[in-house]
C-alpha cells in the first residue's frame, strides 16, 4: 500500500521531534502529542499519547547506546529507578486511558508550559561522579531512588512522555550524581517508561502502528540532521534551545485552550 497524505504528514513532525532532541536535548518529545493531533490529524488525545510513547521509547534507546559506550550510565541506579518507575507508568497510563480526552489534553497543555519554563532554567553540572548504588550505599540511596522513580514513572505513563526533564533532576536529588551521568542514566528510565506506557495503551487499542512507523522514520532522519547541525552551530545552540522552550510554552497554552474549551462550554 502506497503512503497516503497522513503518512507523509506523520514523517515531517517525527523529523522535527528527532531534530530537536538531537540539537537541544531533553524536552523535545513533549511536542510529539500536539503534532500528532494538530498536524497529522490523529483522532483523539489518547491515540496520540499511545502512539507517541513508542517513538519516545525508541528515540531514548537510540541515544542510550551512545551514552552507554561512553561509560556515563550508572546502571545500578538506573535499574532501581526504572523498576519503581515501571510500576508507576502502569498506574499512570491506566488512569490516563480512563480519563476523558478533553480533560487529559488540558492537563497535557499545562505540563507543556511547565516543561518549557524548566527548560529556561540553568542546570547545575556539579555532583559526585563516583556515587554508585551498592550494598553499602543502598540504605542511603535506595529510598529516594524508588520513591522518585515511582512518581516520575506515573507522570510519564499518564502523559505518554519520556519525562527526562523530571528524571534528570530526580536522579541528581536522589544520588548526588553529576548532570552528565544523570542525563545518560535517565535514558534507561525513559526507554523503560515509554515502552511500558506504549504497551498499556496498545492493549487498550490506542496505538496507530502505521502512523507510529512513519513518525519514527522521520525521527531517525531528523536526528541525523540535528546531529550534523549541532556540530556546526556552536554557541547558537543555546539561543535555539531558548527559542524552542518559548515554542513549547506557547504551544502548551494553545493545547490548554483547545482542551479546556469543551469543558467550559459544556454539551450543546
Amino acid at each position: 500500500m502506497l503512503p497516503d497524505l497522513q503518512d507523509i504528514l506523520s514523517t515531517a513532525p517525527g523529523g522535527l521531534v528527532g531534530f530537536v532532541l538531537r540539537l537541544v536535548g531533553g524536552g523535545g518529545s513533549i511536542i510529539a502529542v500536539p503534532l500528532l493531533l494538530y498536524v497529522v490529524g490523529v483522532s483523539s488525545p489518547h491515540l496520540a499519547i499511545g502512539t507517541s510513547a513508542i517513538a519516545v521509547s525508541l528515540s531514548a534507546f537510540a541515544n542510550l547506546v551512545n551514552h552507554a559506550r561512553s561509560g556515563k550510565v550508572k546502571w545500578p541506579c538506573a535499574a532501581a529507578f526504572s523498576a519503581a518507575g515501571i510500576t508507576g507508568a502502569i498506574a499512570g497510563s491506566s488512569f490516563a486511558i480512563r480519563m476523558p480526552g478533553d480533560r487529559l489534553l488540558a492537563l497535557f497543555g499545562v505540563l507543556m508550559v511547565i516543561v518549557g519554563t524548566v527548560m529556561f532554567l540553568k542546570k547545575d553540572a556539579e555532583g559526585n561522579p563516583d556515587v554508585r548504588l551498592s550494598f553499602s550505599t543502598a540504605r542511603q540511596l535506595l529510598p529516594l531512588l524508588l520513591a522518585i522513580g515511582f512518581a516520575v514513572g506515573a507522570l510519564s505513563g499518564f502523559f505518554g512522555i519520556g519525562g527526562g526533564f523530571l528524571i534528570v533532576p530526580g536522579l541528581m536529588l536522589a544520588t548526588g550524581m553529576p548532570i552528565a551521568n544523570a542525563i545518560a542514566t535517565s535514558l534507561v528510565a525513559v526507554t523503560a517508561f515509554g515502552a511500558t506506557t506504549a504497551s498499556n495503551f496498545a492493549l487498550a487499542g490506542l496505538v496507530d502502528w502505521r502512523i507510529a512507523g512513519f513518525f519514527i522514520a522521520g525521527g531517525v532522519l531528523g536526528g541525523l540532521i540535528g546531529t550534523y547541525a549541532g556540530r556546526h552551530l556552536g554557541k547558537a545552540k543555546g539561543r535555539l534551545a531558548s527559542a524552542f522552550a518559548l515554542f513549547v510554552i506557547v504551544t502548551g497554552l494553545y493545547v490548554v485552550w483547545k482542551g479546556a474549551l469543551p469543558l467550559l462550554t459544556g454539551p450543546g
